[in-house]
């Protein structure tokens, strides 16, 4: 079993998590295949697909060793409670709650939290939010990383929402420790998109 500090690890060396969606559960764990495939191994399965835990509990029997495997769209701690009994490594909210990072921390399980604003993001950072996730961040772009780690230089950020192939290598070579993509994945080919994600964060990197 990874420790936390080891899945943050992972999630900062792949640089990528799938945030998965999807109609059904056999919708979502065929959407998850194809992010597999396409070498991406941060995957998040969301909270609005039917039954998720349920979903999480078979991704993380069937690929539990190949991938991280984390529960997105967590509003509220019973639902993380759910998630990390179903197998999820990491939990993703949309916003900052400190009951459901306070739940998080006591399990040592790595949680992201949404961000907009300085001021939140040091809520969450005093709170014990290992990584502050930026969403949406089709509101600001790349330079929001930049100018809120000017007064703090030790913010680690995921963006999430806008964030396409087109614009995940601007993401990353601006300070990004990963990035968060949903719709603009699974928009066409899965696989072929994840590819090339995978291939825009390599080039970024140098």
């Amino acid at each position: 079993m990874l420790t936390k500090e080891q899945v943050l690890q992972q999630i900062k060396d792949n640089a990528m998590v799938a945030v998965v969606r999807g109609e059904t559960p056999a919708k979502a764990r065929e959407i998850v295949e194809q992010c597999i495939e396409g070498g991406i191994t941060s995957i998040e399965l969301t909270f609005t697909v039917p039954f998720a835990h349920r979903v999480i509990e078979e991704i993380a029997m069937n690929y539990g060793g190949q991938i991280l495997l984390g529960a997105g769209t967590v509003l509220d701690p019973e639902t993380a409670r759910i998630a990390i009994l179903s197998g999820a490594q990491f939990v993703v909210a949309p916003h900052f709650n400190p009951d459901t990072v306070r739940l998080c921390n006591r399990y040592r399980i790595a949680n992201m939290a949404g961000i907009l604003t300085v001021k939140e993001a040091v809520e969450a950072m005093e709170a014990g939010v290992d990584i502050l996730k930026l969403f949406p961040g089709d509101l600001f772009g790349p330079a929001f990383i930049k100018d809120i780690r000017g007064p703090l230089p030790y913010a680690q950020i995921m963006p999430t929402g806008g964030v396409d192939i087109s614009n995940a290598g601007a993401w990353i070579k601006a300070g990004a420790v990963a990035i968060g993509a949903g719709s603009s994945l699974m928009k066409g080919d899965v696989k072929a998109n994840a590819m090339a994600f995978m291939e825009e964060i390599r080039k970024a990197r140098g």
